[in-house]
């Protein structure tokens, strides 16, 4: 079994600015465990533990998802529930297209028993999960309410390994889907 995702990537200079917005929050009082910024993403789907076996059905399924190139920003630094926090994002606005790629994905997957998700999709990009909140968090993040970390160019998507670690997780890219 191989724990397995679908993601876009973002380019260093937005994944820099979002680290920026990390570094000023390990004030905030709060016991936040940060993402790696080299490894900052926007999840797409999410598979869990998929068979081994069952990897070139997935890979043939998402390589019939096509888009075209588009530019995304990542904007405004947020919690994902002000009243239970467990996560910071950052906002990706992008005119409706990664929702786009995310129905495909789900319509792609959904042949090969792969469930749909039942929750609304939200394309953001995480960049700390709360272990603790602490009075001091959402002052915090509400500082990066007019935030920016700039633009990001879309040509395509990955199907990644997450291998989980003491130090945090390790991924491999298993596939690239190009535009």
């Amino acid at each position: 079994m191989v724990r397995v995702f679908v993601a876009l990537e973002l380019e260093p200079q937005l994944r820099a600015k979002l680290s920026e917005a990390q570094q000023s929050l390990r004030g905030c009082g709060a016991r936040l465990s940060f993402v790696n910024p080299d490894i900052i993403h926007i999840t797409l789907k999410f598979l869990g533990e998929v068979n081994e076996k069952d990897i070139p059905q997935v890979k043939d399924a998402l390589r019939k998802v096509t888009c075209t190139p588009f530019t995304i920003r990542a904007t405004h630094v947020t919690v994902d529930n002000p009243n239970r926090p467990r996560t910071i994002w950052s906002t990706i606005e992008d005119d409706g297209k990664i929702t786009g790629i995310f129905q495909r994905i789900e319509e792609a997957l959904e042949p090969l028993g792969v469930a749909r998700e039942t929750r609304r999709f939200t394309p953001h990009a995480t960049i700390a999960r709360i272990k603790n909140p602490a009075p001091g968090l959402i002052p915090a993040v509400s500082k990066f309410k007019d935030f920016s970390a700039g633009e990001s160019k879309v040509t395509g998507f990955k199907l990644k390994k997450s291998t989980l670690t003491p130090q945090g997780p390790l991924y491999e890219d298993l596939l690239e889907v190009s535009w």
